[in-house]
């Protein structure tokens, strides 16, 4: 109750305060509680002691892999080496004990565990790390003996064999091919990346810059389209500025910001369907479009004077769903598809869920860079 109790202040009665500073520009100074370094030592060190999430109840999941990613990322950027340690050391059960937790290597969102690792390498510089990491990026591109012939196809065009055309592959796609360009400065890796990005982006998104949760199924969710902003910032950072595809994937980027800039509410949050005003406040896909804005303001894609305000009232809003405990609340549960408005309405809210504690650890280095 006590949680409940000051959410609702810091949303309602808070107003006061917050609002006179949301739309200030600067994305450096915030008022008590809501500073990055604090918000990214909370949610960095609580993942430490969480237990594994396991897709099919086998293997590391995504989400996890995102939020441990971000962890690393935030401690970097803080110069935290006590915490960059506690992730080395909550790793390293992976390579012993928990091996068989490594996922195998035969679908995006199983693949895209390679990027763990990588930042380990880039980190530490153990061979260890680079040796586990590059399979991951290298066989998303290597034809299986056993690949059905529509995956044939797709490596005859020069696409990733896991290629399925759903938005979430843009975030789980771009990451492990963007982090084993860094490793290595071969361009092989984000110029395949990069036109894989191109052909989602000129199949799947819609007019207005967002992207039904599946062609089949023409709902904005937050959470989709999140992946997909999130994975065109992850994409820009790495992308060399005479990359050919540039030019594509930045327009792309910037009819969603504009779209996004545009369904943002009052509170400063997005909603669960984008575009549904009665639709709830749903803080993995706000947390994510948040991610990406930032980025853009700090990467110079986007207009300072326009969008930082956007980035700055969303952060100003993100924070109170973290309860006392260091959980994100009102995360959305994972979620298929599915051709049914209401259903989207109706997905369960959880407090936790790694794919909130993620985004939110991205802002936080965004932020701080």
């Amino acid at each position: 109750m006590k949680y409940v109790l000051c959410l609702l202040l810091a949303l309602v009665a808070g107003g006061n305060s917050l609002a006179k500073v949301a739309g200030d520009p600067d994305l450096k100074n915030f008022p008590e509680g809501y500073a990055p370094k604090e918000i990214g030592a909370k949610l960095g060190r609580h993942f430490i002691p969480g237990k594994h999430f396991l897709h099919d109840g086998k293997w590391i999941h995504y989400a996890e892999v995102c939020t441990w990613l971000g962890a690393l990322r935030y401690a970097q950027v803080a110069g935290d080496d006590e915490l960059i340690g506690m992730l080395e050391k909550r790793f390293e059960p992976l390579l012993k004990e928990e091996k068989a937790y490594l996922p195998i290597k035969n679908h995006v969102d199983l693949n895209m565990f390679g990027c763990l690792p990588l930042e380990l390498y880039r980190i530490t510089k153990n061979q260890k790390y680079y040796d586990l990491g590059m399979p991951y990026a290298d066989t998303q591109w290597q034809l299986p003996a056993d690949a059905s012939d529509r995956e044939k196809e797709w490596a005859q065009k020069g696409f990733s064999w896991q290629t399925r055309l759903w938005i979430d592959d843009m975030f789980m796609i771009t990451i492990v091919q963007s982090q084993a360009y860094r490793v290595t400065g071969n361009k092989e890796y984000i110029n395949r990346a990069a036109k894989e990005m191109v052909h989602y982006l000129d199949e799947l998104q819609c007019e207005n810059g967002l992207f039904y949760h599946a062609p089949d199924v023409p709902f904005y969710w937050a959470r989709g389209n999140g992946w997909m902003a999130a994975g065109m910032a992850e994409l820009l950072k790495a992308l060399p500025k005479n990359s050919p595809e540039r030019k594509r994937i930045l327009k792309g980027y910037l009819t969603m910001m504009n779209s996004l800039k545009e369904y943002q509410g009052e509170n400063g949050m997005w909603n669960q369907l984008v575009d549904q005003p009665d639709c709830w406040p749903e803080t993995s896909g706000s947390a994510m479009f948040a991610y990406a804005i930032i980025t853009g303001v700090k990467q110079g894609w986007l207009p300072k004077k326009e969008y930082a305000p956007v980035a700055r009232k969303a952060w100003l809003a993100l924070v109170p769903y973290i309860n006392e405990q260091g959980d994100v609340t009102e995360v959305c549960v994972g979620t298929n598809k599915k051709n049914d408005k209401q259903y989207y309405y109706d997905r369960p809210r959880i407090a936790g869920d790694y794919h909130g504690q993620a985004p939110y650890l991205w802002c936080v280095t965004a932020l701080m860079e």
